[in-house]
């Protein structure tokens, strides 16, 4: 595949863009193309990737896709939607595929993208016998970081996100969500909410702010009260009564979520909180059940919520709730499930991926991207992991990453490659997607189209600045 690039217009629409006349792309060539066609999975149909039959291409116009098809309809589709608009019928590049697998583009349900720091120092500490929420209580873990973010000026923050996107881009992720939550007080929230905010404006990569205020309890709160328990009561008010309402007026968080376990929020905590974020229009999520059941699981479900995330250990009880809302429900809870977590940790845990889909829960893999649990901004590495710890088939993983993850965030519009969706896939250096978590680490992301753009060529980003594609991608 060759690519001419021309110096002195941008990608993103700016008015060197603008004044070429607008062209299609056509994916030509794949030995394999995963269109994940029919929406949301659950049970055994989550092991159902949707292949197109031999010869199948893919057309691209403005940002949606135009057709899937065999290469001659998919041609004649796109020809018929560029003369709609009066552009040459011809006006097309081709990307070649050819030995190729093309899924839509990955996408990240659950990161915490925007920080500062590492926490590195941790990992000691863990092979010495501190857990997680030990190293909480003495002030480290997300605590160090929400010092370190606190103190970081917006441009680093920006800068700092931007490498991180430009690395998931990378492994293939077009879409991302990013929550906040190294803040834990009204102007850091909202500073990392702008961030997250400005990052979706530039892409390529799409990010969706999530609220995470209920993260943990800051230090000065806990420093105000007597004991844990009166802290975290008045930390979850300040939640509720003054950063939810800066946070709606704002009007960039899509969602809110809360760290409901042991030692952090309880149960009604978080269904307070929740509840409050739903007068205001804000869909909801959980962390739920990291690390020992809390009832977190039977909330989401009680709730609606668009997600219960983590699901190391659920009782039964909330595996079933999960079961019975989705039996009932048009738009289930997903089971955002972050293999890398434990993995990272060096714990036995497991999530119960099989008991869930089993029990007909839609289940979604994250990467929780984040500087303490899981410092992994590779989503092929959490699906490699996710086939490997979890039990899961590379189609179920595939699913997983695609469409159920979509629908964990709420988007209708991704996920998978069928005409009117948005034009973000992936063309993978592998002849069929079973291949893609069996080559754990490697990189196998040959181009990414975001948006209908060309962001990734010969598995490098494409130059987001200064730069345009100016015609061919040709066999």
């Amino acid at each position: 595949m060759s690519l001419k690039v021309r110096q002195g217009a941008t990608r993103d629409g700016s008015p060197g863009a603008a004044s070429r006349p607008p062209r299609g792309l056509l994916v030509t060539g794949a030995a394999e193309v995963a269109t994940l066609a029919g929406g949301l999975r659950r049970g055994g149909a989550q092991d159902e990737p949707a292949i197109a039959p031999p010869g199948t291409a893919v057309a691209c116009l403005h940002g949606r896709i135009v057709a899937v098809a065999v290469e001659a309809e998919a041609r004649e589709a796109l020809a018929a939607a560029l003369a709609e608009i009066g552009a040459a019928p011809d006006a097309c590049d081709v990307i070649d595929a050819t030995g190729g697998t093309v899924t839509p583009g990955l996408v990240d349900p659950h990161t915490h993208l925007l920080f500062a720091g590492s926490r590195e120092g941790e990992v000691v500490l863990r092979q010495r016998g501190a857990s997680y929420l030990e190293i909480l209580a003495a002030g480290g873990g997300i605590l160090a970081t929400v010092a370190a973010t606190r103190a970081a000026s917006d441009a680093q923050l920006l800068a700092r996100g931007r490498r991180w996107l430009d690395e998931m881009l990378r492994h293939g992720a077009t879409t991302v969500e990013a929550k906040s939550g190294y803040g834990l007080d009204t102007p850091t929230e909202l500073r990392l909410l702008a961030i997250a905010g400005r990052l979706a404006t530039e892409g390529p990569v799409d990010v969706i702010p999530t609220y995470l205020g209920a993260h943990a309890v800051p230090a000065e709160v806990r420093a105000a009260h007597p004991d844990a328990t009166a802290a975290a009561e008045a930390y979850v008010r300040a939640v509720i009564h003054d950063q939810l309402p800066a946070v709606a007026a704002q009007g960039l968080a899509r969602s809110v979520d809360v760290f409901c376990e042991a030692g952090v929020f309880s149960p009604d905590q978080a269904r307070r909180i929740l509840q409050a974020a739903r007068e205001r229009g804000l869909e909801i999520r959980l962390h739920a059940d990291e690390l020992a059941p809390s009832g977190a699981a039977e909330l989401a479900a009680e709730l609606g919520a668009l997600s219960a995330d983590h699901l190391g250990c659920p009782s039964p009880a909330g595996i079933a709730a999960l079961a019975a809302a989705a039996a009932a429900s048009a738009r289930p809870v997903v089971a955002v499930l972050l293999p890398t977590v434990p993995w990272f940790l060096g714990l036995e845990l497991r999530e119960p991926a099989r008991d869930l889909i089993q029990a007909g829960v839609p289940v979604a893999i994250g990467t929780d991207f984040n500087p303490g649990t899981s410092p992994v901004p590779s989503l092929p590495l959490a699906m490699s992991v996710a086939m490997l710890r979890l039990g899961l088939t590379p189609s179920e993983v595939l699913v997983a990453t695609t469409v159920n993850a979509a629908a964990a965030l709420g988007l209708g519009d991704r996920g998978t490659l069928e005409a009117g969706r948005r034009a973000d896939l992936v063309v993978w250096d592998v002849p069929t997607h079973a291949q893609l978590p069996y080559w754990a680490g490697a990189d196998l992301v040959r181009v990414v189209l975001a948006g209908g753009k060309l962001v990734v060529a010969g598995g490098r980003a494409v130059p987001a600045r200064g730069w345009a594609i100016e015609g061919r991608a040709t066999r």
